[in-house]
């Protein structure tokens, strides 16, 4: 059972450690990551959903609503996958929003803002 128990763990941790297949051709870009969480919890983002802060969603300005994106910090190189489902950041500086989980996966709460990549992934 020992035994059994730690080879599904191990199965687990390598699927979290490749999310998604990183689309050569699709959208890449370096900037600035901030992410927003309960004030904005339950409101309509721009896609007509609702916004949860426990989903792992994002808001982008251009990607398609649906697009799937690998967001990196590029402080601790931790990883997470994310869906766009919202417009934005409005501040100019910054390339994305994330909801306050995947701000959690990435391990950025206590700064706010971090510097990322943003890889869009293969369908």
């Amino acid at each position: 059972m020992r035994l059994l128990l730690i080879a599904i763990t191990s199965l687990l941790l390598s699927a979290c450690a490749s999310p998604g297949r990183v689309d050569p051709q699709g959208y890449r870009a370096e900037g600035m990551a901030s992410y927003y969480g309960a004030r904005h919890h339950g409101n309509k983002t721009a896609s007509g959903e609702r916004f949860d802060q426990h989903a792992l969603t994002a808001a982008h300005r251009s990607l398609p609503f649906g697009s799937r994106v690998q967001v990196t910090n590029l402080r601790n190189d931790k990883r997470v996958v994310v869906r766009i489902n919202d417009r934005g950041p409005y501040a100019k500086q910054r390339i994305i929003d994330l909801s306050q989980k995947a701000a959690e996966h990435l391990d950025m709460l206590r700064d706010g803002v971090v510097p990322v990549r943003v890889e869009q992934l293969a369908d």
